[in-house]
């Protein structure tokens, strides 16, 4: 018999990879196909830094290895931002009994070019480089379209 799994802590990241060009990789989840979004995760325990669970989520869902000579770690840039949302009624059950809110903190990963990413077929069925404008049409989350509207900003200053 399985142990039961742990319940998801309400703290998350959300990480927007983009080019240079402003040109942002969107995955499609696997378990509601036609829902578009940027890498997201939570923190696996409390004591996990933030920027860890970023560098584990992006490997975990896009085979894009953080810290690696093509992507160094300094690529990834911590935007301040961090949104307070209802978790979507469908997933609560993932939660700990009551739980209604996460805390998203929001990232950026800039990336040389568009790469080939390697899904996780469990969790995400096809990757798209967009404009970002049309990618943050195409994020089903209000919050995610939201960070990558910030896009040219976080990037330009």
């Amino acid at each position: 018999m399985n142990a039961p799994r742990p319940y998801k802590i309400p703290e998350s990241v959300l990480v927007v990879i983009h080019t240079p060009a402003l040109e942002v990789l969107v995955i499609e989840r696997a378990d509601r196909p036609g829902y578009w979004q940027s890498v997201t995760g939570s923190r696996q325990s409390l004591d996990e830094p933030l920027v860890q669970t970023c560098i584990r989520e992006v490997a975990e869902e896009t085979g894009i290895v953080i810290g690696s000579e093509q992507v160094p770690l300094s690529a990834l840039r911590d935007w301040n931002l961090i949104n307070r949302y209802e978790i979507y009624p469908v997933w609560r059950h993932r939660y700990a009994p009551g739980v209604t809110h996460n805390s998203e903190h929001v990232f950026g990963l800039t990336v040389p070019e568009p790469m080939t990413v390697v899904l996780a077929p469990r969790e995400h069925l096809a990757s798209q480089w967009l404009p970002w404008r049309e990618a943050a049409d195409r994020c089903f989350s209000p919050s995610n379209a939201e960070a990558v509207l910030h896009l040219p900003q976080m990037v330009h200053g």
